[in-house]
């Protein structure tokens, strides 16, 4: 899916995680096929998880990402998973990676649990306790989505460009034209940052765990609406707008985020990773679809 991917084979990663974690060299390790995009997962026994990243990393970088995790862990609602350790960059995989805890559940899917009013208000509970949490006089750290709507222009621009074969590029501009100005609402909130039905676990229709925790931080405060327009239908978006108590800018600021995210998601992973691709599309026909938003694009 990237340039410059670092490989992993099933040997190597059993390897590295007796070299590391000598505790762990009797549980049987296996590779985890996902739609991920940033790491290979490897299943360590019953209660652990090694993610090892798909581009070289930094023993820094993959700390503070346990630490947010740690964070997220001790105040969501919905079960996150916590984590165990760090693995050091090596010369034969020269990246740092982490082992957490595995919980049990099955990836939301973008239209099977469209019309759940039982998910929705557990996204409620979730969003709630996010936005919740103590900020602790800290700030949006300018990587990534949560900042200025317009620092994405370019970025949209050029996959509007290259998605011009797969949906209606000329609405897609004019509604982004229309979102991208939109002022903040509010001071940052604590933001999981990427709440896309991936990295929603389900069971039996009802929220059981939250994945990839490791970019928890302040954001914008509309940031993780995101997740309405990636997992819902126009009912149950308003059913969760009301229950947060989200005004029409803030509601609409987080439109403008999850075009950023779906629009690329659309062609960079066509042919790569097809699943993430169709969620995209899935994403912006919601948008597209959304009565509140016609007006705009």
């Amino acid at each position: 899916m990237h340039e410059g991917e670092l490989g992993l084979s099933d040997h190597d990663a059993e390897r590295l995680i007796a070299q590391r974690f000598p505790e762990l060299t009797s549980a049987p390790v296996r590779r985890v096929h996902t739609a991920g995009t940033v790491n290979t997962i490897i299943r360590i026994g019953d209660d652990l998880a090694a993610r090892f990243p798909l581009l070289p990393e930094s023993e820094a970088v993959v700390r503070a990402e346990s630490d947010a995790l740690a964070e997220l862990a001790e105040i969501s609602v919905i079960p996150s998973p916590r984590p165990y350790g760090v693995g050091q960059p090596t010369p034969d995989y020269p990246s740092a990676w982490s082992v957490q805890t595995w919980l049990p559940g099955v990836p939301a899917s973008p239209m099977d649990h469209e019309s759940s009013d039982l998910l929705a208000l557990d996204v409620v509970a979730m969003v709630s306790a996010l936005r919740a949490a103590p900020v602790r006089g800290r700030s949006f750290d300018g990587r990534g989505r949560g900042g200025t709507l317009t620092d994405h222009d370019g970025w949209v621009a050029e996959c509007i460009g290259k998605s011009a074969h797969l949906l209606d590029a000329d609405r897609v501009r004019r509604l982004w034209a229309g979102l991208r100005e939109l002022p903040s609402v509010g001071p940052d909130v604590m933001s999981h940052r990427d709440l896309t039905p991936f990295n929603l676990l389900v069971s039996q229709d009802r929220l059981s765990g939250v994945l990839d925790g490791g970019g928890f931080g302040p954001a914008d405060r509309a940031l993780d609406l995101v997740v309405c327009w990636h997992l819902f239908d126009e009912r149950r978006r308003e059913l969760i707008r009301v229950d947060l108590g989200v005004g029409i800018a803030e509601w609409r600021r987080g439109a403008a985020w999850a075009l950023q995210q779906a629009m690329g998601l659309v062609w960079f992973y066509e042919r790569s990773n097809p699943p993430m691709s169709a969620l995209g599309l899935s994403t912006m026909r919601r948008l597209l679809d959304d009565p509140d938003l016609s007006a705009i694009g």
